[in-house]
Order: structure tokens, then C-alpha cells, then sequence
């Protein structure tokens, strides 16, 4: 145990740098993706309730495919990493090439779900009319980048594994940039252009008409596309991938490699479209409790998910990492890049608590000046001081496993924890507390079923990491290769 101790120092020492030269750059790309959709809750509320319910009902449905689709993309990464650290790099390209087929077909798919199955899925959540023609009209212009957002997503995942992580910021920087004033012009039209410049704009330019929710859409779709491109653009004409001619000529379907590319990448797409799944059912739950509590829910939630793409990204980045030293045939260094990581997970969790705890008060008076809202909103980053812990652990002991090309029981552990301990916990705590112990814990029930499923999915993961990080260094399973 003294000797790993050691070798795991020794491994700290020259392995944290490379891991945060990848994680800040996936971290600041993660922001600049959610900030988009701040910039359209944000712009089209300032229009109107009925824009703002209809932008937020839609988030909803094309969020989670496109996480699912992102996620599902991400087994190219493991893939990319282990060719590259094994020196294998004339498989890349053909690797890549069968991503693109699988990001475009899940694309495609996307846009045909969107388009032709959202007002059944309106009609049951009994969404009103108004809101739902709205919500109806800002999908399917959504729908349009779809096919682009799944090709920056698989060119993203490439770049990832090649160590390369700051093309994905810097264009979800330009995404942003985009994105902004396209909602401006469309969401509010000449009027708003006017108010803004005034009455010197070319009366075609105010003759604009204001788009609303589906001005929305029509934006988001147009950054979806100028990301897909921009991604293409900088893998062909950049020298940062070596001797990877990407572009140089198509390689057609490959069934083999796409099967690898769907047994790696789909599980992890599943957890991650579970995970989206019991936040949204949660939120759902919590709708019946009242405005207060809803309203305190969503600030301790948006708050403390911002914090979390810091130990997001360092998950992603850890994949990569280990993948290299996998690819490379070191087993024993794969393991203590592994363990290492998991310390980092814990030291940032750490930092994420000690910030909650020193900021919560002034940043909640940012979202309400509402003294109730503000009170359990409080009472609640209490609870997510401990969530982050398990939270940082969860992604990043998962991280380490997609390195090793371990998703299937990533799938099968998120699903038991999140869906069973965490939902199903939370939703019993919540409605009827802990036996005859205590009444109804109301919003705190749910928090505290999150914090246990994803407690047990950090154990499992853990034990997972332990086991398989273990045999394959003892040979008794082989190291994961194309």
C-alpha cells in the first residue's frame, strides 16, 4: 500500500499539469454552451411569459437528445486516445470518418423527432395551446442544426483525443458570439433594432417582424451550423493533429468500426440521458410544492451546476489521459493516472464546497430578493455541499472507466443508482419521509435521495475502477484495443 502511495505522488507530479491544460479549455467550452442557453431564456423573457414558457418547455425535449447524441459521440474519444498513446495513428482517420456517418444518421433522426412528435408529447404534459404552438415552432427550427451540433460534437470527441481540447472553446466562443445577436435581430425584430439604434435603420431593416420563440430557434439552429463548420474548417487546414490527414479522402461505411464506435459510445450516451432524465423528473416532482419551492429549487440547481463543469471537464479529460497510457501499453501508469485523477476530483470538490459555503448568500441575492426563496434556497447549498463530493467522484471514477472502454456498467450503475436510490429515494423521502421517523422532508427529501444515488454510484464506480484497473495490471483481463 506504501509503495502505490508513493508511485501515486510520484504520478501527481508530472500528471496534473497535462490534465488541467486539457480540463480548463473542455471546462470553458462547457460554459460557453450553456451560456446559449442562458443568452435564450434570458432574451426571449424579456419579450414575453408566453415566449420565455414556450423557449423553456422546448429546451426541455431537444436538450436531452442532444446530450444523448453528445454523449454517444464520446466513445470516439477513448478510442482516439488509446490509437494515439499506442502510436496506431492510421487508424484514426477511418475511426473519425465512421463517427461522422453515426453523428450525421443521429442527427437526421434528432430533426424527425423534433419535427414530428413534440405536440402528442405537448398534448400529454397538457401544455397550453399558445405555449405549445410556440414551443412547436422554436423545435423545428432547432432541428435544422441538429445534423450540425452531432458533427462539432464527433469532431469535438476526435480533437479531445488527440490531446487538443482548445479548438472545442474556442469555437463554442463563436457559437456564443453568434448566437447572440441572431436571437437579438430575430427574437425582437425591427422594433428591436431600433430601440437599440434608433430611428436612422432603413425602414426594410425596421419592417423586421419579431420572431419570438421561433426567432429563438431559427438562431440557435444558425450556431449549431457555423460550430459544425467552424470544427470542420480547423480539423482540415490545422497542423496541431500531425500526421491525421482527417480530410484527405472519405472512408466509406465501416460496419465493424461502427459497431465499436455504438458498443463504446452508447452506454455512455444512455447514462448521460438518464442523468438529464431524473433532473427533469425531480423538477417535475418538485412543481407541486408550491412557487416558493420551485423557485429555490431552480437557484440551488442552476447555482451548483455551474460549479459542476469543473469536475465535468476534468472527467472528460481524464478519458483521454488514461486512454493515452493505455494505448501505450502501460497498465500499472493507467492506473495511477486513474487514482490520480479521482484525488483531483476530490480536491476540486473540495473547493466547490469551501465556495458554496463562503458565496451562497450574495449569489443568491443575485437570483431572488424574495426573503422565503432566498432562506430555502439557503438551507439547500447545505445539502449541496455534500453533493458536490459524491457528484465529483461519480464523473470522474466514470471518466476513468470510459478511459479503460468500460461504459456498459457505467449504464448499468446509473441506472440503478440514479433512477432507484436517487429518484425513487428522493421521491419517498420527499412525499413521506424516513419511516416513522420523520414526516414528509418536502424538496429536502429529493436533494438528500440525490445525494445517496449518486453516493452509490460513486462506491460502484469506484469498486469498478478498483477491480478492473487491477486485473487488467495483473493481466488477468487484456488492455481494450481496436
Amino acid at each position: 500500500m506504501a509503495s502505490f502511495a508513493s508511485r501515486l505522488l510520484a504520478t501527481s507530479r508530472k500528471e496534473t499539469p497535462p490534465l488541467m491544460r486539457l480540463a480548463l479549455p473542455i471546462c470553458g467550452a462547457q460554459l460557453a454552451q450553456a451560456g446559449m442557453s442562458v443568452v435564450d431564456v434570458m432574451m426571449t423573457g424579456r419579450l414575453s411569459a408566453t415566449d420565455l414558457a414556450a423557449v423553456s418547455v422546448g429546451s426541455s425535449l431537444w436538450l436531452p437528445l442532444m446530450l444523448f447524441m453528445t454523449g454517444t459521440l464520446m466513445g470516439l474519444t477513448p478510442i482516439v486516445a488509446q490509437l494515439l498513446g499506442g502510436g496506431r495513428t492510421a487508424g484514426i482517420r477511418p475511426s473519425v470518418h465512421q463517427a461522422l456517418w453515426i453523428a450525421l444518421a443521429l442527427g437526421m433522426v434528432a430533426a424527425v423527432l423534433l419535427w414530428f412528435t413534440v405536440m402528442p408529447i405537448f398534448r400529454l404534459m397538457a401544455v397550453p395551446e399558445e405555449v405549445a404552438g410556440r414551443a412547436a415552432g422554436y423545435l423545428a427550427a432547432v432541428a435544422f442544426g441538429m445534423p450540425g451540433v452531432a458533427l462539432f460534437q464527433a469532431l469535438r470527441a476526435f480533437s479531445d483525443g488527440m490531446n487538443h481540447a482548445r479548438p472545442s472553446l474556442w469555437i463554442s466562443l463563436v457559437g456564443l458570439g453568434v448566437n447572440i445577436p441572431c436571437n437579438f435581430v430575430l427574437i425582437y425584430g425591427g422594433e428591436g433594432l431600433t430601440g437599440l439604434f434608433g430611428d436612422w435603420l432603413p425602414g426594410s431593416v425596421q419592417g423586421l417582424p419579431a420572431l419570438g420563440a421561433l426567432g429563438c430557434g431559427i438562431a440557435t439552429a444558425i450556431s449549431m451550423w457555423v460550430m459544425g463548420l467552424a470544427m470542420i474548417a480547423y480539423t482540415r487546414h490545422s497542423r496541431a493533429y500531425g500526421d491525421v490527414a482527417l480530410w484527405h479522402s472519405p472512408t466509406p461505411l465501416r460496419w465493424p468500426l461502427i459497431g465499436e464506435l455504438l458498443h463504446v459510445g452508447m452506454p455512455i450516451g444512455v447514462a448521460i440521458f438518464v442523468e438529464v432524465t431524473l433532473f427533469t423528473l425531480i423538477a417535475l416532482f418538485v412543481a407541486s410544492l408550491g412557487e416558493i419551492t420551485v423557485a429555490a429549487h431552480q437557484v440551488a440547481l442552476n447555482y451548483t451546476s455551474i460549479l459542476f463543469m469543473l469536475p465535468l471537464s476534468l472527467g472528460m479529460a481524464l478519458t483521454v489521459r488514461v486512454g493515452n497510457t493505455l494505448g501505450q501499453g502501460r497498465p500499472e501508469a493507467a492506473r495511477l493516472v486513474a487514482w490520480h485523477g479521482i484525488l483531483v476530483a476530490l480536491a476540486v470538490a473540495g473547493l466547490n464546497s469551501l465556495l458554496l459555503w463562503l458565496t451562497a448568500e450574495p449569489v443568491i441575492g443575485l437570483y431572488t430578493h424574495n426573503s422565503e426563496v432566498a432562506r430555502l434556497t439557503l438551507s439547500l447549498v447545505g445539502l449541496a455541499m455534500i453533493f458536490q463530493v459524491s457528484d465529483s467522484l461519480q464523473v470522474n471514477l466514470a471518466g476513468a472507466l470510459r478511459g479503460y472502454k468500460d461504459t456498459r456498467i457505467i449504464m448499468l450503475i446509473t441506472l440503478l443508482a440514479y433512477w432507484l436510490m436517487g429518484l425513487g429515494g428522493g421521491h419517498w423521502l420527499g412525499r413521506h419521509g424516513l419511516f416513522e421517523w420523520t414526516g414528509p422532508l418536502g424538496v429536502h427529501g429529493y436533494w438528500i435521495g440525490l445525494i445517496a444515488g449518486l453516493t452509490t454510484a460513486a462506491v460502484l464506480l469506484g469498486e469498478r475502477l478498483r477491480r478492473m484497473s487491477k486485473a487488467i495490471v495483473h493481466g488477468e483481463i487484456e488492455i481494450p484495443v481496436e
